[in-house]
């Protein structure tokens, strides 16, 4: 939303040239079919649970993970949040909080 909200074009044009920057330097990591496959498992099985977790968890929490399924990996990585709680509920999924 960074850009399409900015009221001056300076601001978002500043904005632009940090992304891209960004991107540039960091590995863009996808939500890709293995992480959609992933995300929907793990929701339907957290809602059945009656902890419905938020949909934009989810997506972070199935990029992070490396599993087999179908035939695919996500990724194999440890998220590191404040907000342990958010997604203490996903299986498998690595947490560390590095303000405790």
């Amino acid at each position: 939303m960074g850009v399409c909200a900015c009221q001056s074009l300076e601001d978002a044009c500043q904005i632009e040239q940090y992304l891209l920057e960004v991107q540039a330097t960091f590995p863009i990591l996808p939500y890709d079919a293995a992480a959609a496959e992933w995300h929907a498992s793990e929701r339907s099985r957290l809602t059945a649970l009656g902890q419905p977790p938020a949909y934009a968890d989810g997506q972070i929490a199935a990029i992070l993970l490396r599993r087999r399924y179908a035939n695919a990996r996500t990724n194999d990585l440890i998220l590191v949040t404040h907000n342990v709680s958010d997604f203490a509920g996903f299986q498998d999924l690595q947490i560390e909080d590095w303000f405790v």
